[in-house]
């Protein structure tokens, strides 16, 4: 896929509120687009905007790269292979069921026993 097609970019930088809104995404990488949000509007840039031509290339240069960094993940968003989001489905639920845990005190012998056999663990 053509990564420097505008038409690509626009859709990569609208999947991007998509990706942030999914759980399943991890942390690091919503970490980086925040990152980017940050550096964006922070005053201090290694090329200054005062340089008007040249004060935005740091900006966009480090936007292409998140976006290429994370163009795999963008493009499940856009291309629309990500239609559910699993993580609802066990989100407050027990995924371990009949079973019974004791927590003793430190020193005594614990016992982990399955109710529907009675045996121990």
């Amino acid at each position: 896929m053509n990564f420097f097609s505008f038409r690509f970019l626009l859709k990569r930088i609208r999947a991007i509120k998509e990706m942030m809104k999914d759980k399943t995404v991890p942390k690091r990488k919503k970490a980086l687009v925040i990152f980017g949000l940050i550096y964006l509007v922070l005053p201090v840039d290694l090329i200054p905007p005062v340089l008007f031509p040249f004060g935005f290339l740091d900006d966009l240069v480090l936007w292409l790269f998140i976006i290429w960094h994370l163009s795999d993940i963008l493009d499940t968003y856009w291309m629309g292979e990500k239609t559910e989001d699993y993580s609802k489905n066990f989100k407050s639920k027990n995924l371990v069921e009949d079973v019974t845990y004791n927590v003793e005190e430190e020193g005594q012998k614990a016992e982990n026993t399955d109710s529907e056999s009675g045996e121990n663990i």
